[in-house]
């Protein structure tokens, strides 16, 4: 089977989520082909020489709807020959698009795909598409329906993470984005989104709160109390998992992702087209893995994935250099370095969605791009990239520099 490499990997900044945010002029579709523009203007790529464009978008509707990067395509300029497709695995979307077009490129279906995501929780609302899960009780009561909020408190309660803990992580998630941003390890890929007369939009990631320190995060109200408490939520978790009393309810929106607007995409090929196009390849798609996990803890699908992962790949922890896990909640995070015995300084080394933001069908695409700069500025070589999904899933992908 042929090999499937990165040339290249851009990413929007993140605009504040909300209709006061920068980016909430700009509609889903223009953020992509923001991105689109970028990987072709910056590679000198013919698109007429492109397979398929994979774009993962978790609320494709209204203005988002339709085969979004079929429209970002025309939006971008591209050939009429460049066909799209969405795809939405919930928050990994963007990282499952490019691992579908790896696994296209490796059996020799496609030789060029651009893969990624978009989101504009700003115009369109989480949650938007709707779903059967926590929609249809029917459903709902055999998949052991609860809010995320409430799987990441199980978590926590469960493997004993405490405020502090949950807290602690937060502010570091926020030291490490703002020294990111000030050091300009984010340079080579994030773009700045213009308007119609070359005006800058926004140029960087504006969610995050740099001077967040633990005494202002003390001062925030959990988030999930009224539903676990009030809802029943908290009953449903305790009888899926009665070896807890009572959740203890740590979360909030300073130790939780943001949310907010923005696109990535990922330029990957075969060897051969990568010497067709006269680049040279940055990484390799070495594996990827998809799993179900148990719905109601729900967030910790990223342990369950990585170790089929790295079965399959015959790899272990240690052979491992740096991990992106998209940071959720907090506990996620803790959890799957508990599980593993991960240090810090291996883990979302230059900070993560609770600073930056979490733009649901693109993130996937984001981290990938950003643990494989990291590796590139390290000198270090393999990356394991994943993140947790609702419903009870994980996805991972290993990445090795060349």
């Amino acid at each position: 089977m042929a090999e499937a490499y990165v040339y290249d990997a851009v990413r929007t900044p993140r605009g504040r989520g909300k209709k006061d945010g920068s980016l909430h002029e700009v509609p889903a579709v223009r953020l992509a082909a923001k991105t689109l523009e970028a990987i072709r203007d910056r590679n000198g790529l013919d698109t007429g020489t492109v397979d398929d464009i994979i774009f993962g978008c978790v609320d494709p509707v209204g203005e988002a709807g339709a085969v979004i990067p079929r429209a970002a395509a025309f939006e971008a300029g591209y050939a009429d020959k460049a066909p799209g497709i969405q795809l939405s695995r919930f928050c990994a979307s963007g990282l499952d698009a490019i691992n579908l077009g790896a696994a296209k490129i490796a059996q020799g279906a496609d030789d060029i795909v651009i893969a990624g995501g978009v989101e504009s929780m700003s115009r369109i609302g989480m949650g938007a598409a709707g779903g059967a899960w926590f929609m249809d009780p029917s459903v709902g009561f055999p998949g052991w329906f609860v809010p995320q909020g409430i799987s990441a408190d199980l978590i926590a309660t469960k493997y004993g993470f405490s405020r502090d803990d949950v807290d602690a992580y937060a502010v570091e998630s926020q030291k490490r984005a703002a020294h990111s941003w000030k050091k300009g390890w984010f340079k080579n890929s994030v773009i700045p989104v213009k308007d119609q007369n070359g005006l800058v939009i926004l140029d960087h990631d504006e969610h995050m709160r740099p001077d967040t320190d633990m005494q202002a995060l003390a001062s925030l109200n959990p988030s999930f109390v009224m539903p676990g408490e009030m809802g029943g939520f908290d009953a449903v978790a305790v009888q899926k998992h009665p070896e807890i009393e009572t959740v203890n309810h740590v979360h909030h929106a300073g130790n939780s992702s943001g949310i907010v607007d923005g696109a990535a995409a990922v330029l990957l090929g075969s060897k051969k087209a990568g010497k067709s196009m006269g680049l040279k390849p940055r990484a390799r798609i070495r594996a990827f893995a998809n799993i179900g996990s148990e719905p109601v803890l729900m967030l910790t699908g990223p342990v369950d994935v990585t170790e089929k992962l790295l079965q399959r790949a015959r790899m272990k922890i240690s052979d491992i250099d740096l991990f992106e896990l998209n940071e959720a909640f907090a506990s996620v995070v803790l959890r799957y370095c508990q599980a593993f015995d991960i240090p810090h300084d291996k883990m979302n080394v230059a900070g993560g969605a609770i600073a930056m933001g979490h733009p649901l069908g693109a993130t996937g695409a984001m981290i990938l791009g950003t643990v494989l700069d990291e590796l590139e500025r390290r000198d270090l070589n393999t990356a394991l990239v994943t993140l947790c999904i609702g419903a009870g899933m994980g996805t991972a992908t290993i990445i090795e520099r060349v």
